[in-house]
This record gives C-alpha cells, sequence and structure tokens, in this order.
C-alpha cells in the first residue's frame, strides 16, 4: 500500500502534472486531428466522438505521467 501511496504521490506532483497536460495538449491534438479531423471539418461531429476525442487525450497524459514517475522512482 505504501508504494502505491508514494507512485501516486509523485504522479501528483506539480512538474509531473504540468509535463505530463503539456504532452497530453500536444500529442492529443496531433492524435485528434489525425483520428477525427475529417469529421470535425465535415460537421458531422456527434455524441460518442467525444469520448473517443477524450480518450486520444487521456492516452498521452497517462504514459507521460507514468514515464516519469517510474524515471523518479528509478533514479
Amino acid at each position: 500500500m505504501n508504494k502505491i501511496l508514494n507512485w501516486l504521490s509523485l504522479a501528483l506532483e506539480v512538474n509531473t502534472l504540468k509535463r505530463s497536460i503539456k504532452v497530453a495538449v500536444i500529442v492529443g491534438t496531433l492524435l485528434m486531428f489525425i483520428n477525427h479531423g475529417d469529421i470535425m471539418i465535415s460537421g458531422k461531429l456527434e455524441g460518442h466522438h467525444m469520448l473517443k476525442i477524450l480518450l486520444t487525450y487521456l492516452v498521452p497524459y497517462l504514459v507521460s505521467t507514468y514515464s516519469s514517475v517510474e524515471s523518479k522512482l528509478n533514479n
């Protein structure tokens, strides 16, 4: 349990959050346009697309957070 709390505390550090948000915005936006740009341009964006777009931003955020925390733990 102590390992989990330590991992979460590192994940919630300001520097980790800032880095992960920056990565999510940049990479997520690029992926969103690659994967959903045609739907957005055509004006056919529907509710079910929003979940996919949310995940398009969430995945890079989680990968960046994971990488940052593991890097801190291994130093």
